[in-house]
């Protein structure tokens, strides 16, 4: 496993527990407005805060009882070759997981889900489908890989949520409209703002969306996701 980094707390990225997030390095995207480009280029990886397995398990030795579980995110985590066998040795520890995702990786996903590894799925839905290979940086996006890993998710054997993060630039009402309707009925589905963490992968392109504009696209996709919330806007 490549470990990038390591949040020691957080209260947010695993519903309803107390967690840390841990950093995979690598992704088969290249969304060009992505926050953590020395996670993904090769180039920028060199001294990113990478860290052994060896730091991140004594850590979690220190933690027991403190933390209910961990998030793993990266990165795509799904590239990662042992993945499963680093999810295992999580829950040997007695954590719960939660695994994000960008959803090209299907096979790995049911994996997983059929172990019965993971107690908490989220998956980004970047645009439509249609709109996928003008904004995961692909020539030739895996968009019925992902399909598919919607459909995984939807056989409830895990709880799980979409997610998309809002760009002003790039997301609209009818592109919302459109994917209310690709996982239309969706359990837990939120809207993230954007934010240039300084990092992204092409500068200068990408600005935050305002709260109206947020709350317009809100209203668009509850006529398929009546349960879309907003995450992340500064009030």
């Amino acid at each position: 496993m490549r470990l990038g980094g390591l949040q020691k707390l957080t209260l947010l990225d695993f519903p309803e527990h107390v967690a840390c997030t841990v950093f995979t390095m690598g992704c088969n995207f290249r969304c060009p407005y992505c926050h953590n480009s020395s996670l993904v280029l090769p180039d920028r990886m060199k001294g990113a805060g990478e860290i052994s397995e060896e730091e991140f398990f004594a850590f979690l030795d220190k933690r027991k009882g403190l933390l209910d579980g961990v998030a793993i995110t990266g990165g795509e985590p799904l590239i990662q070759k042992d993945i499963s066998g680093f999810i295992r040795k999580i829950r040997a520890k007695g954590y719960l997981v939660k695994l994000d995702t960008n959803g090209s990786f299907p096979e790995k996903l049911r994996e997983i889900l059929d172990e019965g590894i993971v107690d908490f799925v989220a998956v980004d839905i970047k645009s439509p489908l249609e709109e996928y290979k003008a904004v995961c940086g692909l020539a030739d996006p895996p968009v019925e890989k992902l399909r598919e890993s919607i459909g995984i998710l939807r056989e409830g054997k895990v709880p799980y949520e979409f997610r998309t993060t809002v760009i002003d630039e790039i997301h609209d009402e009818e592109m919302m409209e459109r994917i209310g309707e690709l996982i239309e009925g969706a359990p837990r589905y939120f809207l993230q703002q954007f934010e240039d963490s300084g990092e992204l992968i092409e500068e200068g392109r990408f600005t935050s969306p305002s709260m109206e504009k947020m709350e317009r696209l809100l209203e668009t996709v509850r006529r398929r996701v009546p349960n879309a919330q907003i995450r992340g806007v500064d009030e």
